[in-house]
This record gives structure tokens, sequence and C-alpha cells, in this order.
């Protein structure tokens, strides 16, 4: 394992240094939180498929294929969905908005009586994520080094917060391009092919399992709506998302580096499934259906190859957490704690300039206080599923309709708006201590109750302000205030 283990270190390593080198990009308050908004289609289309590949996405993709078959890729295949269809259908507006946070967004459609309640809600759901992904440090350190859950989940959490902190979304950026490399090599190049041959090819993997396995719906139509409500609506609306969305350096880069990313999505769905469902094959009886994962790099790689493989879950793993953190930290910072300070209004005596590095270490303190909340909550944490379960069927079912609503009806007013939160959220929370909180009928319900109260309310009350509305259409048309570090070239 000498091997395997140098391949980590010098990962490792090598993101820290990333981390110090991103530091000295971020100098205002855009560079820091999405990278001066000015990432080329490269960038981009790698930084997105790294966020929402997660360790889920990865270790849990594999399990779903070593559960239920080809079938068990359709809950990452309905992330990539979402990824399609939000760069597809709603990026390049949302990118044109010049925006920081989705609540902010929701300020400038609805007249800015939306923010702080949608901030609280995208807060809990960032900080789940962040949290979620974390604790997956636990399995991977434990494979790697047989360490202690806590020891691992510290040593990873404070890696991704180290160089988080340091440079922001520069920092970010640069790391989940290199995490997207190496997890192209290690699942899709090295570990899928590996995983095939091992089972003796898909004729003998048919001839082993049952047919189901091979059935494309195999896992079922509900648990595949669900799917779609859950990941697909949801990729509409993360903060985690947007922020990346934020960074494109023009309407096209968001729009066709993100489907770029979606269809990769795709791919990596089907990629986890057959491993998972080769992994069925060769370990017939697991204990756990996660553990396919770790059993088959552990036990069928080659030296080096499996350091190699590791570092590609680690890199699933890291790029979610870092990209969720961010996200809860800015939502902290610009949605919660600055709006309840009066801090967004307020005027000062500060040069412009001192203003910005004020802004980028009040910022950087928050990634740093989140994170560190984050690896404490992810310490006393233990069922993971049910807490990432919460924090979606929060987001969706309370934020979903008052953002889309936003976007697409120009009669949705603020008051229909907070009501869709308010009844939205509270359905779901109500519905999942009835239900259970793993049960479908939380977000079936929430959902729709969030839109008939939206829609009810809307209609009810006056029509918002048609300077509002002449607003908001300026800045959907790109022609809003942009930061002055956005004419720099694109990166690419």
């Amino acid at each position: 394992m000498a091997v395997d283990y140098t391949v980590i270190v010098v990962y490792l390593v090598g993101m820290l240094a990333v981390g110090w080198w991103g530091m000295r990009r971020a100098k205002s308050k855009s560079e820091f939180l999405v990278a001066g908004r000015r990432l080329g289609p490269t960038m981009y289309s790698g930084t997105m498929a790294a966020i929402v590949l997660g360790g889920a996405s990865t270790i849990g993709g594999v399990g779903l294929g070593y559960q239920y078959g080809l079938s068990g890729a359709w809950m990452v295949f309905t992330i990539g969905l979402g990824l399609l269809a939000l760069s597809v259908f709603f990026s390049a507006r949302i990118a044109r908005l010049k925006v920081y946070t989705v609540s902010e967004m929701l300020d400038l459609r609805y007249g800015g009586r939306a923010g702080v309640i949608s901030g609280v809600v995208m807060w809990a759901y960032t900080l789940m994520l962040a949290v979620t992904s974390t604790i997956a440090y636990a399995t991977i350190f434990d494979v790697l080094f047989d360490m202690n859950r806590t020891v691992a989940i510290v040593l990873g959490g404070s890696i991704v917060v180290a160089y988080s902190t340091l440079g922001g979304m520069w920092s970010i950026t640069l790391t989940d391009m290199v995490q997207f490399v190496v997890k192209t090599i290690g699942v899709l190049l090295l570990l899928l092919p590996i995983a095939v041959v091992k089972a003796g090819g898909f004729s003998e993997m048919k001839a082993q399992l049952p047919t189901e396995y091979f059935d494309p719906l195999g896992i079922g139509g509900e648990t595949i709506f669900t799917y779609v409500l859950i990941y697909t609506f949801g990729m509409l609306i993360g903060q985690d998302i947007w922020q990346r969305v934020f960074t494109a350096g023009s309407d096209r880069t968001a729009k066709w580096g993100g489907t770029v990313a979606g269809t990769y999505c795709l791919v990596y769905a089907l990629a986890g499934a057959v491993i998972g469902t080769a992994a069925k094959v060769l370990y017939p009886k697991l204990g756990s259906a996660d553990d396919a994962f770790a059993t088959i790099v552990k036990d069928e790689l080659p030296v080096g190859v499996r350091g190699l493989v590791l570092a590609a879950a680690l890199a699933a793993v890291m790029s979610t957490s870092s990209g969720a953190l961010i996200a809860c930290a800015t939502v902290a910072n610009n949605d919660i704690w600055s709006r309840l300070r009066g801090a967004v209004a307020g005027a000062s005596d500060a040069t412009p300039s001192d203003e910005e590095r004020d802004e980028v270490r009040g910022n950087r303190a928050f990634i740093l206080i989140m994170g560190v909340a984050v690896i404490c909550t992810a310490i006393a944490l233990n069922n993971v599923i049910e807490a990432l379960t919460v924090a979606y069927n929060l987001l969706v079912g309370g934020l979903l309709v008052p953002i889309l609503g936003g976007l697409l009806w120009k009669r949705g007013t603020a008051q229909g708006a907070l009501a869709a939160v308010a009844v939205g959220g509270l359905a779901v929370i109500g519905l999942m201590a009835s239900y259970g909180i793993l049960a479908n009928e939380p977000i079936y319900y929430g959902l729709l109750s969030s839109l008939v109260v939206y829609v009810i309310v809307s209609l009810a009350t006056p029509a918002t302000d048609p300077a509002v509305l002449a607003a908001w259409r300026e800045r959907l048309a790109g022609r809003g205030s942009e930061p002055v570090s956005e004419s720099v070239p694109a990166h690419q």
C-alpha cells in the first residue's frame, strides 16, 4: 500500500498548494465568491461536473448499481438531467443577473422582501450538503489508513476548509478542475473497464445475475419520479449550483459549458451502475451495498491504480464538500448576517478598495466558521441519508416554486413567494414527521401545496411594482451593473 499512500498524500498536498496559489487571485468579493465571473468553457464545464458529482454520485451510485443493476444509474442520471435543463433553459439568464446568491435573485424579482426567509432555507440545505459530503471522508480514509471516524472527518474536512478559506472560489475552481481530471481517469478510464473484465465481461454478468439487473426501469417508476423531483429540480435552484453559474464568463459559456457537464454526468451515471453490477458478480453477499465501491477498489485493482481510484473518490467528495461549504458561507454572510446587521445598505467612509478587502476578509471568516460548524456537525451526526433527504425536501418543497415562478411568471408577487416558502417548507416538515423522513409523500404534497399557495396568493395580491419588474428585466437582459473585473478576458 506504500505506493497508494504516496499517491493520496501527493494529491492532498497538491490541493493545499493550489489553495495557497488561489489566495493570490482572490483580491475582491467577485474574485473570492464567483472567480471574477470570467471562467471559460473548459474550466466551467470541468468544475460544474466536479461539484454535482460528489461522494453520493460515486460511492452511492456504485452502491445503487450493486443493489439494482443498471437502473441504479437513475439517481445520478436525474442529476445530469437537472444540470442539462438548468444549462439550456435558465443558466444564461441567471448569469446575466450578476448576483451572488439565490436570495438576491428573489429580492430583485419580488422587490426585496423574500431574502432572509429564503436565505435560511438555503443555508440549511447547503450546510447539510456540506456535512453529508464531509462524513464520506470517514469511509475513504478507513479504507486507506484504517483511520478512526472522527480523525478521518477532521483530516478531510480541514483540508477542504483550508484551501476554500485561503482562495475562495478561485481555489475551489482550480482544485475542482484537478479533481475532475482525477475522477475521469480513476473512475471512467480505470475502474470501469477493470471491473467489467474482472467480472468476466457483460456476457458473464448477464449469466450470473437476474434479468431485472439489466432492466432500465428495474428500480421502480415511483423511485425514478421521486429522483426527478428531488435531484433534477434540486439542480435548478441550489445555491451551490447557481454559484458556479455565476462564474461563467459569458452566456454562451454558461449554456454550452453546462450542457457538456450535464452530458458527462449521464455517462458517469451509467459507469457507476455498471461498476456496481460488476461488483455484485464478484461479491454477491456484501453486508451493505455502499461497501461495493471500496471493496472492488481494495481487492481488484493493482497497486498504484488503487491509490489513483481512491484519490478519485476523495476528489468526488472534496469537490461537493468545498462547493457546498462556500455556498453555505456565502448565504450565511450575504443573505442572513449582513441583512440582519443592515450592512447591505450601510454607508462607510472607507475607500472602495478598503471595502473590497473587508468583504474578502468577511467572507473568508465565514467560510472558516461554517467549515468548523460542518466538521463538528459531521462528527455528531449518524444518519447521513436522512439528513440529506431533509435538506433536499426543504430546498425543493420550499424554494422551487417561488424561484421558477419568478423566472417564468410575471404575475407572481412577493406575498405569493413568501407564502409558498412558508407553506411548502412547513408542509414538508409536517409530512416528514407523519410519514417518515424517507417517505415520498412529503416532497409530493409539499411541492403541490407550495404551488397552489403561490398561485392563489399572487393572484389575490397587487401585482409587483412595475418599476421592480422593469429593473428585473434590465438585469435579465444583461444591462445591469457589472464588476470591473469582469472585463478581463475569460480563462479557459
